[in-house]
């Protein structure tokens, strides 16, 4: 005789998000006490100068670097945005199969009420234009226009807002580094669908931040703490719209209906 099928324990969702969101203000907050850390280590100068000498920065315009790494990664993040907004349009498709079964990630992505799929989209959009408006507003000058290594400005701490250094500006926060600190979107996207990819995902961005300031800073185009600011903002944007998007139809990403529940 064979032994009745034992349903598959269903998490308690409301639990499970308000954990996360402890979990995401905890991180939220460390993050930016870290980040308050290296701004009074002044690690930003100590950091460039291990790349430039007083004739400047050598890998200013090296050509992977500045073409591939900069421009090319620029386009890539670009066209990965409009790709996406195809499937942030498409009408929810339900899902066909019993409660306790468990579905694809592309087919449960595909589940997912139109208007939360495109709010994270938006959300992703947001961010790109976001940062590179605060850096447009921005009186800070970029490491390779400082007097230690080939420039004529003097230093002036970017956190000390009544101060100007004298020249063009707009080198605050890293620009660059929202071609994949935008990105932290998916991340919240996928957690509740699917905690392993979102994982995945999350450190898949974090390693993309981590290169594409490093490309920077190689290059003198920013400190360490402009991609580290833009990562926080990015991230924070993210904290926010993730409890207001919760709301869109009254359920979270973790929580769209009896047919939909978390993926192991």
């Amino acid at each position: 005789m064979t032994a009745p099928a034992v349903p598959r324990a269903v998490p308690d969702l409301p639990a499970l998000q308000i954990a996360r969101r402890r979990a995401d203000l905890r991180r939220t907050l460390l993050s930016l006490l870290a980040i308050g850390a290296w701004e009074l280590s002044r690690l930003d100068l100590r950091v460039s100068a291990l790349f430039a000498t007083a004739q400047g920065f050598a890998l200013r315009d090296q050509w992977w670097l500045s073409v591939v790494l900069h421009d090319g990664v620029r386009q890539v993040s670009l066209a990965m945005l409009v790709a996406a907004l195809p499937l942030a349009l498409r009408a929810a498709r339900p899902l066909a199969v019993p409660v306790a079964a468990d579905v694809g990630l592309w087919a449960a992505l595909q589940a997912l009420p139109q208007r939360l799929r495109l709010g994270w989209w938006g959300v992703t959009l947001a961010l790109a234009l976001l940062i590179p408006g605060l850096k447009r507003l921005s009186h800070t000058s970029c490491p390779w226009d400082l007097q230690a290594w080939g420039g004529r400005l003097a230093w002036v701490p970017h956190w000390q807002l009544g101060l100007r250094d004298g020249g063009p500006g707009h080198c605050f926060p890293s620009g660059h580094a929202v071609s994949a600190a935008a990105w932290f979107t998916l991340y919240f996207l996928l957690r509740g669908l699917h905690p392993a990819t979102g994982r995945r995902m999350l450190i898949g961005v974090l390693l993309a931040v981590a290169v594409s300031g490093l490309v920077q800073v190689l290059r003198g185009a920013h400190f360490v703490s402009h991609v580290l600011w833009s990562a926080w903002l990015c991230w924070a944007v993210c904290v926010a719209a993730d409890r207001a998007l919760a709301g869109v139809d009254g359920r979270g990403a973790a929580d769209h209906g009896p047919a939909l529940q978390p993926l192991r």
